[in-house]
């Protein structure tokens, strides 16, 4: 009898002690949405800035990106307030999360991991919010059929690319939306000089590509060609050093100028490299390039392959 007692206790307080936690993260994040609300109102009225670094701020972003964005969204007229995500994990830690929660704005998120999709899927936010989620593995060849099955073609207020890979040849192969705003992730170890990326696999994983976590991604100055042909404007870097943004050339004015590769390319400062058994090196930038020196990438100008 003592031992069912003992049982019935342990299960009635896991399940208060639940019920607080979850009414703590609730009011948490509640908190972390007004701190967000004051600071976007902060920067709406930032007519021009000289660097986007200047209005960054986080909520949910893991850099200031969402500063970023919310600045963009308010100096550019967009009709479309609907945005996709690429690589968002469990969607914990994100770029457009707080603008859906803050700004009502309609999404696709995806992510490779199965377990990842299905937890994001059990957030409260998920039926709170008009928010879509796909578990699957994007390649060049797939990447327009996923984002048609969800009905979105044409014109899209943002999409944000985060493969830690492919992410040029994605971006070069997507055709059935306008975004109005790029965001892609680029890879600072490649400099802004050469037009290189790691070179296209389907399976590619960046972990397995290299043990150091390092070889991922394309240079800034691929992205930016690619962008110029696909219609879209460099207007710079988070200060973060690896994601830039573009803006579609007909949505470019007063406050949302172009600026050059060389003036608005950031590079990076955070040390994420790997050792051989998984554990953090914190190598230097250039310790690092010595590391993939000689590795082979694809010269996105000259569609050859070379070495770093």
């Amino acid at each position: 009898m003592k031992k069912w007692g003992a049982i019935l206790i342990k299960q009635i307080t896991k399940k208060i002690l639940g019920k607080l936690l979850n009414r703590y993260e609730r009011n948490f994040e509640l908190q972390m949405l007004a701190n967000g609300k004051i600071l976007s109102n902060q920067i709406k009225g930032f007519k021009s800035v000289t660097s986007l670094e200047q209005v960054e701020f986080s909520i949910f972003s893991q850099f200031g990106d969402d500063g970023i964005i919310q600045w963009l969204i308010h100096n550019i007229d967009i009709e479309s307030k609907t945005f996709i995500e690429f690589g968002v994990e469990d969607y914990s830690e994100s770029n457009t999360r707080f603008l859906m929660m803050n700004d009502n704005w309609s999404g696709f998120v995806m992510d490779g991991s199965v377990g990842n999709i299905e937890n994001l899927q059990q957030e409260s936010y998920y039926w709170r919010h008009d928010l879509r989620s796909e578990a699957v593995f994007i390649t060049k060849d797939n990447i327009n059929t996923i984002i048609s099955d969800q009905k979105i073609t044409g014109d899209l207020g943002l999409l944000h690319i985060d493969l830690d890979g492919n992410d040029y040849f994605i971006w070069e192969a997507i055709n059935v939306v306008n975004p109005v705003i790029v965001i892609i992730e680029y890879n600072s170890i490649f400099g802004c000089e050469r037009e290189i990326s790691i070179p296209y696999r389907d399976d590619f994983i960046r972990s397995k590509a290299h043990y150091s976590n390092l070889f991922f991604g394309s240079s800034i100055k691929s992205l930016y060609e690619l962008s110029k042909r696909k219609g879209y404007s460099f207007i710079g870097c988070n200060s973060a050093g690896n994601n830039a943004y573009f803006v579609r050339n007909d949505k470019v004015g007063e406050a949302i100028k172009p600026v050059k590769l060389e003036d608005g390319y950031v590079k990076s400062k955070y040390r994420e490299s790997r050792s051989i058994d998984g554990s953090l090196s914190l190598l230097s930038k250039g310790d690092s390039i010595e590391l993939l020196k000689g590795l082979k990438v694809y010269n996105t100008k000259s569609q050859k392959m070379e070495r770093l």
